[in-house]
């Protein structure tokens, strides 16, 4: 007989610029497809799936500011961004995976998600459906990674997948630097303190002040995200 997942409730982190697949901009179909695929394996095992999606393939706060947008209302701008997918993304879950699925917004727009409450995600969980948070935390100046520690805290979540394009922590950029070094298991503080860019600060202590394993992976490699539940050897570890 297998044994189970090691993690029982995940919260996996996708950015804006995932579901861009190889575009430059807006959604790839051939990518929703694959997380499609990817996030039932998860269910198939018993997993307890929430995400949250950042919006930078379509618009991102601070780059309002160039345009002479200020910064509350361009991030305002970006929560918006991140409905938009996370409506997309629940769509193709439930047309190809058939994964009954549930979009949360911390903005309240009731024609097209549900306003976040703590208790009706969890329950939604609590009934094998996969559960959405749009909108960031409904407040600007915060990072999608900030709102992915923060509901992931919320909702009693096992561990903090964040998905990337390479295969984990490293000493610098590896796309730039080939000499980085990989790391594969770190602490909270040493992160923080060596400027290792795992995510914001502010997520990041998060997850620390309330002893939340982040798990960074390669998102664009196939079972991944099965292998980290499994508790199998997979990215990069902070603890």
């Amino acid at each position: 007989m297998e044994e189970g997942p090691v993690y029982k409730r995940v919260l996996l982190k996708l950015s804006g610029e995932a579901l861009a697949g190889e575009q430059e901009f807006g959604i790839d179909p051939k990518f929703l497809q694959y997380i499609c695929d990817e996030i039932k394996n998860l269910l198939n095992v018993g997993v307890q799936t929430a995400i949250v999606i950042g919006g930078g393939n379509i618009f991102r706060g601070v780059e309002g500011l160039e345009m002479g947008i200020d910064r509350a209302t361009g991030d305002y701008m970006g929560m918006l961004a991140t409905v938009i997918n996370a409506l997309a993304l629940q769509s193709a879950l439930e047309r190809i995976a058939q994964i009954p699925t549930r979009v949360l917004s911390a903005i309240e727009m009731r024609q097209v998600a549900e306003p976040y409450i703590r208790r009706r995600a969890i329950r939604h969980l609590e009934k094998g459906r996969v559960v959405i948070f749009a909108a960031g935390t409904g407040n600007p100046f915060f990072s999608t990674d900030t709102a992915g520690a923060l509901r992931a805290v919320e909702i009693g979540a096992d561990l903090f997948i964040k998905a990337t394009k390479v295969d984990g922590i490293y000493t610098d950029d590896p796309m730039k630097n080939p000499k980085a070094e990989f790391i594969r298991e770190i602490s909270y503080m040493d992160a923080i303190t060596k400027g290792i860019r795992v995510m914001d600060h502010t997520a990041m202590t998060m997850c620390r002040e309330n002893k939340l394993p982040i798990l960074v992976l390669n998102i664009k490699r196939p079972g991944n995200l099965l292998k980290a539940v499994m508790g199998e050897r997979v990215g990069s570890l902070v603890r």
